[in-house]
């Protein structure tokens, strides 16, 4: 079984120092396969603090697919915005926008939808989806193919969401909303045919909470069996299991395991 971490929504600039220490033991511990952080690990796209942001990547000596959000493009800076949106990103956490980890049966693809027109709204380009598709298509049906972006498909992108299932995608990773969250695309998404698996994030460091604690996704991925645990954060206890939830391949997809 392979062990993926899931982090999102770090938004350096408005961390909380205690949750990032503990943060950091608690991903070593568990030693994943890989960490995905799924965007906005700054809070407004500045360099310091993309450099607190990289430091912290750095601190992880595992694999990683990270992806930008909406507030790791500049926001007052609009000459940036407009000429060069994730030129701040690309300098300090990686100039690779479509990135990829293999380690069978896992394959993570990641996929930026930031939209540096619009301050959170996403963008998700045929010429993506198509790429994503072709790339895990190339791996046997016995992967796992995990895509990572940082906007839920909640919103507008309903046809790229059930094209990347249909094309072979299994689990969805996302943040965007500072909400932990694991469900089925047929419960969540209202989509018929081949099932995923949808898992949010919270917020993973940030004083931004919005009715949640500080929280990440542990991933626990085997080929016929995906397990989806929140570790959330208490001040006296540090990270700890709050739920978890099994997933099993079907001929349908995945379904969840009552």
């Amino acid at each position: 079984m392979k062990t993926v971490v899931h982090l999102s929504d770090l938004h350096f600039g408005r961390e909380d120092p205690a949750v990032v220490d503990a943060l950091l033991g608690a991903v070593s511990a568990i030693a994943p396969s890989v960490v995905v952080v799924s965007g906005d690990l700054t809070q407004r796209a500045r360099r310091h603090q993309f450099v607190r942001a990289r430091r912290f990547l750095d601190a992880l000596p595992f694999a990683r697919v990270v992806v930008p959000g909406n507030h790791d493009v500049p926001l007052f800076n609009v000459f940036a915005r407009v000429l060069d949106p994730l030129g701040g990103y690309r300098r300090h956490v990686t100039a690779d926008l479509a990135p990829t980890f293999v380690d069978p049966p896992v394959v993570v693809v990641g996929l930026d939808t930031t939209r540096p027109s619009s301050i959170k709204a996403a963008r998700v380009h045929t010429r993506d989806v198509d790429r994503i598709c072709a790339y895990v298509q190339r791996f046997d049906a016995g992967a796992v193919k995990i895509l990572v972006a940082h906007h839920p498909f909640d919103t507008g992108s309903h046809a790229a969401l059930e094209t990347l299932t249909r094309g072979g995608i299994d689990v969805i990773l996302t943040g965007h909303l500072h909400v932990s969250a694991a469900s089925h695309t047929a419960s969540r998404h209202n989509l018929s045919g081949r099932g995923a698996v949808v898992v949010e994030a919270g917020t993973a460091t940030s004083t931004r909470l919005r009715e949640m604690t500080n929280a990440f996704n542990v991933v626990r991925v085997d080929p016929q069996s995906i397990v989806v645990e929140r570790h959330d954060w208490g001040r006296n206890t540090g990270f700890e299991i709050a739920d978890r939830q099994q997933f099993e391949r079907t001929a349908a997809g995945w379904e969840p395991r009552l």
